[in-house]
């Protein structure tokens, strides 16, 4: 077995959650329950909002985490650890509860997508793993909606394998692109592992190993003459790709029964060259024929491609989708928001210089507020045992102008946080990869405005206060404050 069949996913950790558990677990905090919430400061590429995704994959890590003999042998030789802690994570198996958003969900910043509540222990050895998750599939989730969004309507294959960080980024970066509505994949792995439609046809190599353009064409048309997608541009698409691509179509195809199903450009001015060859393809009367295009596309080149009237059928997105290039971190943190005193959870606060760096306290809920509409209008944090009645004009306060007098009025709210771990067990079944693709599409169409879908200078949707919320965060502040002062 390889050492990559045989690693075990639960290492996945800075060493530094080993060193504080093992300090907690000296100085007796083993049992001491926490909560710790999972958020993030600001939208990708300066966007409306982000897409949650990877909630899946935690629950799987979460359920099956376990440290083998190999791994407690290989941290007992760091010599920092003792015994008997060594023997607690021979047995050790998460305990705790997670709260999260559906996966899928429309997100925004400052609001906790994820919420764990463990022991202290549990809570802190897996941070790294949740983080690593929600920050590579969200960030890739939200980069291809934005490029979907772009293509308007055309198809979207993610392209992006060769050029993703490792196998992992490729594979989970498929899933999450297709989660923001990519069409489908080139990547075999994902298509096998998450039921992703899965599609490509040649490379140019395929056109450079038989002796002529024409030959090359024609062999793989006659081994798959249902589905013939010819790559035009390894020599000279106008004077020998296209017309090589016609003939083949004419003397191959056609007369065993079959279209030329396409034709991609991989290089090149793909406006230009896309209309020159719309009409080489009509006039040979090959208008059923797809132009597909690749080469170092995203959101903003595939918007310039379409305001130029370019005659493109189907996108093929790779490095800047895989990658996430025009803005590669996502931010996500796992920070403390409570721990548990004498059976009743105490909020904590992280205080700042910087206002965006100061937490949001203590356990909570969170809601979006939808007006009579359907859209949402704004989400809402409030404390967990808040009745929040909608009925009649509800009070709330905005954060950043909390001196203004707000309500909602003729609203009504939903309960974002669902419970999907208990007692360290899903008790939650989860939607298929299809469901939560259908589900990013369904709030984007009916509830989320067109203007924070926007790419520049989005509408920002608004986090609200509960107003009881509001008082707790800000006698929490002034306490915490005046420790420091005194």
């Amino acid at each position: 077995m390889t050492q990559f069949d045989s690693r075990n996913i639960s290492m996945m950790m800075d060493f530094y959650e080993m060193t504080m558990a093992n300090g907690y677990f000296a100085t007796g905090g083993t049992n001491t329950k926490v909560a710790f919430d999972v958020f993030y400061r600001r939208n990708p590429d300066q966007g409306g909002f982000a897409i949650f995704a990877g909630l899946e994959q935690i629950i799987e890590y979460v359920e099956n985490m376990n440290f083998s003999a190999e791994d407690v042998e290989y941290f007992r030789s760091q010599n920092l650890f003792s015994e008997d802690f060594l023997n607690y994570l021979a047995n050790f198996h998460f305990h705790g509860d997670i709260y999260a958003f559906p996966e899928g969900t429309i997100m925004y910043p400052n609001e906790p997508v994820m919420i764990v509540v463990a022991d202290l222990l549990d809570a802190q050895l897996i941070e790294t793993a949740i983080l690593t998750q929600i920050n590579h599939q969200s960030l890739i989730a939200t980069k291809a909606r934005r490029i979907v969004r772009s293509a308007e309507g055309r198809f979207v294959s993610d392209f992006g394998a060769r050029r993703a960080h490792n196998f992992d980024a490729a594979v989970y970066g498929a899933r999450a692109a297709y989660i923001g509505g990519v069409n489908g994949t080139a990547t075999v792995l994902a298509g096998q592992l998450f039921n992703i439609p899965i599609n490509g046809t040649m490379a140019h190599s395929w056109v450079m190993y038989f002796p002529s353009e024409f030959e090359a064409f024609k062999r793989y048309a006659e081994v798959y003459p249902a589905s013939t997608t010819l790559l035009v541009d390894t020599y000279d698409v106008i004077h020998s790709g296209v017309p090589n691509a016609i003939k083949v179509a004419k003397e191959v195809l056609e007369p065993a029964g079959h279209r030329l199903k396409g034709v991609r450009i991989d290089s090149g001015d793909l406006a230009y060259l896309s209309k020159r060859v719309r009409k080489m393809l009509d006039d040979a009367g090959l208008q059923d024929c797809k132009i597909v295009v690749s080469n170092s596309l995203d959101e903003f080149t595939i918007t310039s491609l379409l305001n130029q009237d370019a005659k493109i059928d189907s996108f093929g997105v790779g490095e800047r989708l895989i990658t996430a290039k025009s803005e590669p971190v996502f931010g996500a943190v796992y920070k403390i928001a409570a721990v548990e005193e004498n059976g009743k959870f105490v909020p904590r606060i992280k205080v700042s210089e910087n206002v965006e760096k100061i937490t949001n306290p203590g356990l909570k809920d969170v809601y979006r507020i939808y007006n009579e509409d359907g859209h949402a209008v704004a989400d809402m944090i409030a404390l967990p045992d808040e009745e929040i009645d909608l009925s009649k004009p509800f009070r709330y306060i905005d954060p950043v102008k909390p001196w203004k007098q707000r309500e909602f009025s003729n609203c009504t709210a939903k309960k974002l946080l669902k419970l999907y771990v208990k007692d360290g067990k899903r008790i939650e079944n989860l939607p298929t990869l299809e469901e939560i693709r259908d589900f990013v599409k369904l709030q984007l169409d009916n509830e989320i405005w067109q203007e924070e879908q926007r790419f520049e200078n989005p509408h920002r949707h608004y986090l609200d206060f509960s107003p009881n919320y509001y008082e707790m965060k800000m006698n929490l502040l002034y306490k915490t404050r005046s420790k420091l002062n005194s």
